[in-house]
């Protein structure tokens, strides 16, 4: 099932967009967040909860997406990407991919 949703969404993403995609990652213990480039397959800008200004233990995960978010967000407005399609992969739009994205959307990312 998962797969399937995969695809579905990356699909009608690069169909309709020719933005950048925003792209997120969750495992059981941290959470990655990916700005790529997919004409030349390259990544831009990234944040993930494995980097050392982020401590996981004293932090909720809620308040850790918030924070990747915001991270995501400015990295990628660093490097001139103000414009993103956003890509969910195979999660629903709620919970902490919901919360990364909102915090990246007040940060300026458009999307």
């Amino acid at each position: 099932m998962n797969d399937k949703r995969t695809k579905r969404v990356r699909f009608k993403l690069k169909q309709v967009s020719n933005r950048k995609r925003l792209t997120v990652f969750r495992s059981n213990k941290h959470l990655y967040a990916q700005v790529i480039d997919d004409s030349v397959g390259k990544t831009l800008a990234s944040a993930s909860s494995k980097e050392k200004n982020i401590e996981i233990d004293t932090k909720d995960r809620k308040s850790i997406a918030e924070i990747i978010g915001k991270n995501i967000a400015q990295r990628s407005l660093e490097q001139g990407i103000k414009e993103v399609a956003f890509d969910k992969g195979k999660y629903k739009y709620h919970g902490l991919i919901k919360i990364l994205a909102d915090s990246a959307r007040t940060e300026g990312l458009i999307f």
